[in-house]
């Protein structure tokens, strides 16, 4: 089972849905290798689709960040309502992850995961609600702990022994992730019925494995290992496999083991590096793998949608599923951000968009947002419908293949590990992240700006409603560091003395 359509009840398995006739007009097409895919909108007017799962009875089930979880009719988009949660508190996060029991003829069980208040404290917990006559009731905690406005991952997902998989962000305080007593920043498995597996790696803790920051995807494949996709801070996004007991690393260790401060930790305890790693981030999101026949360019991949970079990435596996052998973007910045991603029976692909959540990108939220769209092999039926965007025709494009030359380096530099928060125009995000153009240490000078960029605003977690927290940049040489600084405070302060790397060096020397 997977964070996607891979989440099929037993009573769905064997349709493919091969003959519905799609009625969708083209909105673009894909060409990968010798297969031409088609791209289509299926439903707009929706509130942050968290997850999109195919259900037992062929239709896409989907969670938004309101409290709605909802089915939707892939043919006619019709929706219809299975249950409004009334006391999802939604700030930032809200109705998350959700999954379908694989046998809900026997199980009829949807676990979800969402944010809610006890007193003024937040809590995430993990529901399990009872599908019966086209609605979601009795609801029952399988479990619950305090969390946090932010930094709360998630992603629910059955295992093929029918355990439950929970993994859960770090709730902004990275030392979680490494402490086996707390549940943030972790892989929990538990029971259909909330208690803890015998068989669990400490007895009476339901922590299957630790060490996480942000997760946002996880998927089963075929022969059942479990990949995860997480958010790293200002490196290292990754894609890892998920094995009991397993201790993956943050905050000590980001990415690969390779730095010094690593190895050291390494050496004291065993860390498991991951299948992948980005950097500059992407934000990766929602994932499933592809074993389908229909797209034969896509068969034993991973489907990775990604936020920051509003693109849903193709990581072709090696034959174990062990190594990524190639990456390529199917979907480029065409809708905004892009949340979760899944595979019908038929091997069609449905990504949801992420566009009226709390950080929208340049351009968004369009008064449609937000939207699934359905990707599709494109068959002699389908010439009819292509009329409607006869020119639209897209090339898969290799990740990393776009140049970025043409742009001074200092504006590079801010539009990989900047824009995304403070944004392109350097306003930001009200309540969230700061506008750069209020800001007295752009405008001030040099020796205020550096050390603030070098070492981030480390400290003790924000309090609701505060301005997040930034990462320290020290990784970034003296150089870049001096580009970066030169581009925003001539961009945003109106400064027009640069920056060179030797002041960097000697900010950088500075205790």
């Amino acid at each position: 089972m997977g964070s996607g359509c891979r989440k099929q009840s037993s009573l769905s398995r064997n349709t493919t849905a091969t003959n519905i006739n799609f009625k969708w007009p083209v909105e673009r097409v894909i060409t990968v290798d010798s297969t031409r895919l088609g791209v289509s909108t299926i439903i707009t007017n929706l509130n942050v689709p968290w997850e999109i799962t195919w259900g037992p009875d062929n239709q896409i089930w989907c969670t938004e960040q309101d409290g709605t979880i909802s089915k939707i009719n892939p043919v006619t988009g019709e929706k219809k309502v299975l249950v409004k949660i009334t006391d999802v508190y939604r700030k930032r996060l809200g109705l998350l992850s959700m999954a379908l029991h694989p046998n809900m003829k026997k199980w009829p069980y949807v676990f979800v995961n969402y944010t809610y208040l006890k007193g003024e404290v937040i809590f995430s917990k993990l529901v399990r609600y009872t599908y019966s006559h086209e609605a979601l009731t009795q609801p029952k905690i399988l479990l619950e702990f305090p969390a946090y406005y932010g930094h709360m991952g998630s992603r629910v997902v059955i295992a093929s022994d029918g355990k439950i998989m929970w993994a859960t962000g770090d709730g902004a305080e990275a030392t979680n992730a490494q402490d086996t007593n707390l549940l943030s920043g972790k892989v929990l498995r538990l029971n259909i019925d909330g208690t803890i597996p015998a068989d669990n790696p400490v007895k009476g803790s339901p922590v299957w494995a630790s060490g996480f920051r942000v997760p946002q995807g996880m998927v089963y494949n075929p022969n059942g290992m479990l990949y995860i996709a997480e958010h790293g801070d200002a490196t290292d996004d990754e894609v890892n496999i998920i094995q009991k007991g397993h201790n993956y690393g943050w905050p000590q260790v980001q990415g690969f083991v390779d730095l010094p401060e690593e190895k050291a930790y390494h050496t004291a305890h065993t860390i498991t590096e991951p299948l992948k790693a980005w950097t500059p981030t992407i934000a990766p999101a929602g994932m499933d793998f592809y074993s389908k026949n229909s797209i034969p360019e896509l068969q034993n991949s991973l489907l990775l949608t990604t936020l920051k970079e509003s693109d849903l990435r193709v990581l072709q596996l090696n034959k174990e599923g062990t190594a990524v052998v190639s990456e390529k973007i199917l979907l480029d910045q065409q809708y905004g951000r892009l949340r979760d991603v899944c595979v019908s029976p038929a091997g069609d692909v449905y990504v949801s968009t992420s566009n009226r959540d709390w950080n929208p990108g340049p351009g968004f939220p369009q008064p449609t947002d937000d939207r699934i769209i359905r990707i599709f092999k494109i068959t002699d039926k389908d010439k009819l419908n292509l009329a409607t965007a006869p020119q639209n025709f897209v090339t898969a494009t290799p990740a990393n293949s776009v140049s970025e030359a043409a742009l001074p380096a200092g504006q590079v530099v801010y539009q990989q590990y900047c824009a995304s928060c403070h944004k392109a125009d350097g306003n930001g995000v009200a309540g969230t992240f700061p506008s750069l153009r209020s800001s007295g240490k752009v405008s001030g000078e040099p020796k205020d700006l550096i050390p603030f960029i070098l070492k981030g605003s480390s400290g003790s977690k924000k309090t609701e409603g505060s301005e997040s927290q930034m990462p320290a940049f020290h990784f970034l040489n003296d150089q870049q560091l001096a580009e970066v600084v030169t581009y925003i405070r001539s961009e945003f302060g109106n400064i027009k003395s640069g920056t060179t790397a030797a002041q960097v060096a000697e900010a950088r020397s500075l205790k």
